[in-house]
């Protein structure tokens, strides 16, 4: 029997690509400000990081009157083009669905705001396929802070022992180590294998669909 009743994802780079969106939010929010606009290789670095932090990451500004005034610009920007401009990876969906059909409970939790994975589940057909999202607006302490895991967790009735949380940034690494639960890596995003050695992943996948072979082999 999969040792894991739970399984929790995070969502950009991990179940799906919304990194158009986001760099097109990003550059509307910093020209609105007068910053230079930044390569796209550089906005990437940045996805799952919160927009407070990705301001500064971007800009070196510590200003935290600027940075409220990005997360609404870029907020707006993102309620245009964001979903429009967000894939599933491909098995994602069928995936979600192989869970469900092992009465295995599912989350997301993510820096993204929780009515835009909403809005992005819909347009995919694949809402019914996640049993709890905690998104940006859910908590007062983005990841690498545990308290979205904790929130997911605690709605979902699930256990540290039997919960695996599957990403694919060091933050979400951090995250699931200070909730003490197992994480699983996948290498569709920007962070090299490598870097999550120190954390010890039970798993390195080349795509989150590859969660099916871990079902699949017990």
């Amino acid at each position: 029997m999969l040792p894991y009743r739970t399984v929790l994802f995070d969502f950009d780079y991990t179940l799906g690509d919304s990194s158009r969106g986001i760099v097109a939010s990003v550059n509307a929010a910093l020209t609105a400000l007068d910053y230079p606009v930044p390569k796209p290789e550089a906005v990437c670095q940045t996805i799952g990081l919160s927009l407070n932090e990705t301001f500064v990451r971007l800009t070196g500004c510590l200003d935290q009157g600027q940075a409220a005034r990005f997360t609404q610009l870029f907020k707006a920007k993102a309620d245009a083009v964001m979903v429009g401009q967000t894939v599933l990876y491909p098995g994602v969906r069928e995936m979600l669905a192989k869970l469900r059909s092992r009465q295995i409970r599912t989350g997301i939790v993510t820096t993204k705001y929780h009515y835009r994975i909403d809005q992005i589940l819909v347009r995919f057909g694949a809402a019914e396929l996640i049993n709890a999202i905690v998104g940006a607006e859910d908590v007062n302490r983005p990841k690498p802070d545990p308290q979205g895991i904790y929130l997911a967790m605690q709605r979902l009735e699930s256990t540290p022992e039997t919960t695996l949380y599957v990403g694919d940034s060091v933050v979400d690494a951090l995250a699931a180590r200070q909730a003490g639960i197992a994480f699983a890596a996948v290498l569709t995003g920007t962070t090299p294998a490598e870097a999550f050695q120190a954390y010890q992943p039970c798993a390195l996948l080349r795509g989150s669909s590859e969660i099916l072979k871990m079902i699949e082999s017990v």
